[in-house]
């Protein structure tokens, strides 16, 4: 939406400019965005929670139970969640039907990471006092963390019908209708929370951040700079603000705001702007790998800690003649993507040194055979007390490791300019047996190019789901003459494939092979194949890493490409650009190039 489209006059502040567009938002479905941050608000375990907390505890009427639990609430002031759960656990042999010993526990329990704990005593206490605000409130936030997002919007719909005024039951409740898509209802939540509070950063964030869900990026910017307006040192307005002037080319201003936000974010925050720092440094070809650790979310919930108790491998560290292990780390593409740096580690370990790599299982095969000279084994990765464990199967005694890294961590070594990556980039190699199966399969179709086609991911999610075009904006390639399309789509895609084959359009669909888990006969089977048209994931990825042509769609500002057009990891993509997430203009560009390069008649 350009502002010279908007239905109204243009106001002469921002303030005015900010409000006007707030109430002419239109009500309509846009495709969803990458890096925002507009969360949960709030703290159990915060000053003034428990100041409210202990309002409501000084009516306990049981002498001894409100000794108790005055001293669990002290132990609570000290951060001393043990000892605080210890004492309510005590109230509560005095008194089961005390809310306020339930209330505490949870509180204690959600500090410990205990959190299906904390939510069944969180239910305790609104249960035995159903109009605890609080407790509703510090349930809704956790049933937020644990994904039960209905649960969490009844649970704040619940505390703005008793507290219209409530800011953070206001944001919080919006940022649940966000990731469920349900835009035109939270723009209505925070519209008229703005009413009480019209100077509230939190809110003018969260309408930032839905309304850049929706695609609309030049107003996201408007209500990001009203909040930063109002409290020019808001962390997450002003990350966001970063990651939106980024989306839009403008990479030094993105930077600027986002080492803005450092000063004044949380421990997470600080990884999440980190890492946004190194996604727009190297847009423009600066090679921010020390900023790129954000990615590890280091000191909270999200760290993997990697069960293996070596020395850390740097770059200054000599590697030759060493035995090194390597972890893989990311998602699958991550995994692949990085893959690349392992002949430099290879050639450095020299002949007599050794890697050992772990790679997720279904990776294991095909990274084994394209480096014979490492040892491959999978890794793990569980939760344990709400902490990420990565963990190894066949794993030898580590103490035959000198040191050990992730995958990622050698491209401060090896990759800190274009110049540094190999012109021929071609490091996985499937299985050939399968490759010459695949071939034949696909001989017994007609003649002309065999295209692998992919569209979606798995992962739902309101703030993912904008990088991938629909299924309805295919169709004008699917009805390319001459070509033959091949479904790589991982996951279900029956329900796109019934709608082709509705419409007349071909894919076909290879047999035996379960696209999601079977990954090194996929490698094979894209190999096989004449081009792979697909988004940035697993596939495209491991396509790419076996040589296979491959034409990527890419974001107009995307990282990978570090500055470039094309993608310096894999010589053999093309890159082709969407800009606003105009799907049909990309897809036409596609369809064009596909009728060019193959030399189909239309």
């Amino acid at each position: 939406m350009n502002k010279s489209s908007l239905p109204f006059s243009q106001p002469t502040t921002p303030a005015d400019l900010s409000q006007d567009i707030l109430n002419n938002l239109p009500r309509s479905d846009f495709i969803k965005p990458s890096l925002i941050a507009a969360g949960m608000v709030g703290d159990s375990g915060s000053r003034d929670s428990l100041k409210r907390l202990e309002v409501i505890t000084d009516k306990n009427k049981l002498s001894k139970t409100l000794k108790t639990l005055r001293a669990a609430l002290k132990a609570l002031h000290r951060n001393d969640w043990k000892k605080g759960a210890e004492l309510a656990q005590e109230a509560l042999k005095l008194d089961a039907a005390a809310a306020d010993a339930w209330h505490i526990l949870a509180i204690t329990q959600e500090k410990q990471n205990l959190l299906e704990d904390a939510f069944h005593s969180y239910e305790q206490a609104l249960k035995i006092r159903p109009h605890n605000l609080p407790v509703a409130n510090d349930l809704g936030r956790l049933a937020y963390r644990l994904g039960h997002l209905p649960i969490c919007e009844k649970l704040f719909s619940y505390v703005l019908r008793h507290e219209p005024d409530n800011e953070e039951a206001a944001n919080n409740l919006a940022t649940s209708l966000r990731d469920r898509s349900q835009f035109e209802d939270a723009i209505d939540i925070l519209r008229n929370a703005l009413h009480f509070h019209p100077q509230s950063a939190l809110l003018w964030n969260a309408i930032g951040t839905v309304v850049e869900t929706q695609g609309d990026l030049e107003n996201a910017r408007i209500f990001y700079n009203e909040a930063i307006t109002y409290e020019p040192h808001n962390s997450l307005a002003l990350y966001n603000m970063g990651n939106t002037l980024r989306e839009t080319g403008d990479f030094e201003e993105s930077i600027s705001h986002l080492k803005k936000a450092l000063p004044h974010a949380t421990t997470e925050e600080r990884n999440k702007i980190n890492l946004s720092i190194s996604f727009s440094s190297m847009c423009m070809g600066r090679f921010a790998w020390d900023y790129y650790e954000g990615r590890l979310y280091k000191g909270t919930d999200t760290e993997i800690i990697h069960l293996i108790n070596r020395p850390q491998w740097t770059p200054e560290i000599d590697i030759n003649g060493k035995h090194v292990f390597i972890c893989g780390e990311q998602g699958l593409g991550d995994e692949v993507l990085f893959g690349s740096l392992l002949p430099d580690l290879i050639r450095d370990v020299g002949p007599s040194g050794k890697i050992t790599l772990a790679v997720e299982p279904r990776l294991v095969s095909l990274f084994a055979r394209s480096f014979p000279e490492m040892d491959v084994i999978g890794h793990i990765t569980v939760k344990w007390n709400q902490k990420r464990l990565r963990g190894f199967s066949n794993l030898p005694d580590p103490n035959i490791f000198d040191a050990w890294t992730l995958l990622a961590e050698p491209a401060k070594k090896y990759r800190n300019s274009v110049a540094d990556f190999p012109a021929e980039n071609v490091f996985l190699k499937p299985d050939p047996e399968r490759v010459a199966y695949w071939k034949a399969e696909l001989a017994k179709l007609d003649d002309g190019p065999k295209i692998g086609i992919l569209w979606k991911s798995l992962i739902k999610h309101s703030q993912r789901d904008r990088h991938y075009s629909p299924f309805e904006q295919w169709k004008p390639l699917l009805h390319t003459p001459g070509a033959h399309f091949i479904n790589l789509q991982y996951g279900d895609a029956s329900a796109e494939l019934a709608e082709a084959e509705r419409e007349g359009l071909k894919i076909w669909n290879p047999q035996g092979i379960d696209l999601t888990k079977d990954l090194d006969d996929l490698c094979a089977l894209c190999r096989a194949l004449d081009l792979v048209i697909a988004p940035p994931n697993a596939t495209s990825n491991l396509a790419a890493a076996a040589g296979v042509k491959v034409w990527k769609f890419s974001a107009a500002h995307s990282w990978v490409r570090l500055g470039t057009d094309y993608y310096p990891w894999y010589p053999t993509v093309r890159a082709f650009k969407y800009y606003n997430y105009d799907w049909s203009a990309v897809i036409q560009e596609i369809r064009e190039a596909l009728i060019k390069e193959f030399n189909l008649i239309t």
